[in-house]
C-alpha cells in the first residue's frame, strides 16, 4: 500500500463505487456511547480498502465521527461471521436537496454487512454467472446496514 486516502479529493477516486473493507484499524473508541479519541488531529480510524477503481489495496482515513461509528458497529457491535464482508460507497454526492448545501460537513460512508463474495456479485459480472435475477440478488443484499439519513 503505497497511498492513502485522507481528504476529499483522495476519497474522489472512489466517488460512488462499491469498495470492500479489508481491515478496520480504530484509533479512537467507544466507551458508553461516546467516541473518546487520543487527539483532534488524527483522524477516527484507517480502513484497508480494496475497490475496482484501485490497482491495488489502500488506506482510508476515517475523520467523520458517524462514518467511524458506523464502521466500529460493522466490525465490532455486529458479530461479523466469517461467511461477511463489510461493503461500502463513499460518496460526497448522493445526499438529499437538504443536506447538499452542508456536504462539506456531512458523512460520506454508506456502510454494508453482505454474504462473502458480494463484492466479486456486485463488481465482476462474469463472477459466478449461474446466478442471475433474484438468486444473484439475494446473494448480494445486505445484512446490516448503516446509510446516513442525509443520503
Amino acid at each position: 500500500m503505497e497511498q492513502g486516502l485522507l481528504n476529499d479529493n483522495d476519497w474522489s477516486i472512489v466517488e460512488g463505487e462499491l469498495c470492500r473493507a479489508r481491515e478496520f484499524a480504530p484509533m479512537a473508541t467507544i466507551q458508553n456511547g461516546k467516541i473518546i479519541s487520543p487527539s483532534k488531529s488524527l483522524p477516527y480510524a484507517s480502513v484497508t480498502i480494496e475497490c475496482k477503481k484501485l490497482s491495488h489495496t489502500v488506506q482510508g482515513f476515517i475523520a467523520h465521527k458517524l462514518d467511524f461509528r458506523n464502521l466500529w458497529e460493522a466490525f465490532n457491535e455486529r458479530p461479523l461471521s466469517e461467511d461477511e464482508e463489510v461493503l461500502f460507497i463513499w460518496t460526497k454526492k448522493h445526499y438529499k436537496k437538504y443536506a447538499k448545501i452542508f456536504s462539506a460537513n456531512m458523512p460520506r460512508l454508506w456502510v454494508m454487512v453482505c454474504p462473502k463474495e458480494a463484492f466479486e456479485l456486485e463488481t465482476d459480472p462474469n463472477f459466478r454467472p449461474e446466478l442471475k435475477g433474484e438468486a444473484r440478488w439475494k446473494a448480494t443484499r445486505p445484512k446490516a446496514e448503516w446509510k446516513p439519513e442525509v443520503m
